[in-house]
């Protein structure tokens, strides 16, 4: 059992899906875009559900119409669907179903202001924020430390106002300190290339999910 709810985007093989659903992770998200590094045929994502049990799955669309995200769910059974940053609102609102992840990217231009804007405008229609800090190469220590484009106390404002899953360069030994100074939903977490089928390191990943396990 985990401390916080975990997604685990951008699965692309079995090996991360077992890997992930072992550790009770919440939600494994399968990307849906086409021509994207990290696509899965949508026939690849149903084999790979069939061998992963107590998760919801998540297809993620970062440009695609809302018929064509409605299909998705209904073919490939999905649980959730996230779409990306510059996703209209018109295409959310008319998303049925299942719960949507709104993902939101802070860059260097970002601001406080804009920031809380466009939470407003979506919170009405999706259940969770995906805020992600990697664009920049933002960090825990940088957004704690007021050097990131939104201010720390803003950041904890919104984790009190919404649901936020955090996507950002962390350490194991940030935990503690980002579970104990904000109000998260959740954390997101990445899956990766296999070295060979049925074979990764999860070393940086397994030093995560220890710092978050609570032992019984």
């Amino acid at each position: 059992m985990l401390k916080i709810k975990v997604k685990a985007s951008l699965i692309t093989n079995l090996t991360d899906a077992r890997y992930f659903a072992a550790w009770e992770v919440e939600w494994l998200g399968f990307n849906f875009d086409e021509g994207s590094a990290h696509y899965i045929p949508p026939v690849e994502m149903k084999a790979i559900k069939e061998w992963v049990e107590g998760v919801k799955t998540v297809g993620e669309f970062s440009f695609a119409s809302a018929e064509h995200i409605n299909s998705a769910i209904e073919v490939l059974e999905l649980d959730m669907v996230q779409v990306g940053m510059f996703t209209d609102f018109s295409v959310v609102e008319k998303i049925t179903n299942v719960p949507v992840i709104k993902e939101v990217v802070i860059t260097s231009e970002s601001s406080d202001k804009e920031l809380e804007f466009h939470l407003n405008e979506f919170n009405s229609k999706v259940e969770c924020f995906l805020l992600s800090f990697e664009k920049d190469e933002m960090t825990w220590e940088m957004l704690k430390n007021g050097e990131a484009s939104i201010s720390f106390s803003f950041f904890k404002e919104i984790c009190e106002l919404h649901n936020i899953i955090l996507n950002i360069n962390l350490s194991e030994k940030s935990l503690d300190e980002i579970l104990t100074v904000s109000n998260l939903h959740g954390l997101n977490v990445k899956g990766g290339e296999e070295e060979k089928v049925g074979v990764k390191s999860f070393d940086e990943l397994d030093e995560i999910f220890e710092a978050l396990e609570i032992l019984i």
